[in-house]
């Protein structure tokens, strides 16, 4: 049996643009795609903290060091500029490794800058 289990999540990041007129996705500071280990292309789940929207894209780098979190194509009706959004992976394990495997989270500030000191949940 295989479980589908949390890989990773870049927590509570500001968005930083929306762009309609582009062909689909989620860019992310290419920093924080490594830190939370998402893949270009990788599926994930954008959650909108400020109006509870949920949408499945796929995940685009950003240059790095931009801090740029930002809905492209269809995905951009499901946000604004500063919604705070959590960024999730996941991966498919089989029982005994999920027993065992933990969740890489990425905890960032305002600025999408990766924090230490985590922000409220």
């Amino acid at each position: 049996m295989q479980l589908t289990m949390l890989k990773s999540k870049i927590h509570r990041a500001t968005l930083t643009a929306t762009q309609l007129r582009y062909e689909g996705s989620i860019g992310i500071d290419r920093c924080l795609m490594e830190a939370a280990d998402i893949l270009p292309g990788e599926q994930v789940h954008v959650l909108n903290v400020n109006n509870g929207s949920r949408i499945v894209t796929y995940a685009i780098p950003a240059p790095a060091g931009s801090g740029e979190i930002a809905l492209k194509g269809a995905a951009a009706r499901a946000g604004q500029v500063g919604d705070e959004v959590i960024v999730m992976s996941y991966c498919a394990l089989d029982v005994e490794t999920a027993r065992r495997f933990a969740a890489r989270v990425v905890h960032v500030d305002k600025e999408n800058r990766m924090d230490d000191g985590k922000r409220d949940s």
